[in-house]
């Protein structure tokens, strides 16, 4: 599983990170992304469940989250 580092990125340019980043994987396939508290961890998850894919888990690290993707299987 491949991990996406976002903190300290800021809306909307962490979800077009990781949407570009999905693009590049195969159906299937996970993707674990660190985001920040506030409105990252509030519209990104939002943002890839409205292009179809899966958020897996979701969890608080220290001080900052960490989401599993899948990727949509089409």
């Amino acid at each position: 599983m491949e991990e996406l580092d976002l903190r300290g990125v800021i809306c909307p340019y962490n979800f077009v990170k990781t949407k570009l980043k999905l693009e590049s994987l195969d159906p299937g396939e996970l993707l674990s992304v660190l985001l920040d508290d506030g409105d990252p961890i509030k519209n990104v998850p939002q943002s890839i469940r409205n292009e179809g894919h899966q958020i897996k888990s979701q969890d608080l690290l220290d001080g900052y989250f960490r989401i599993v993707i899948q990727k949509e299987t089409v």
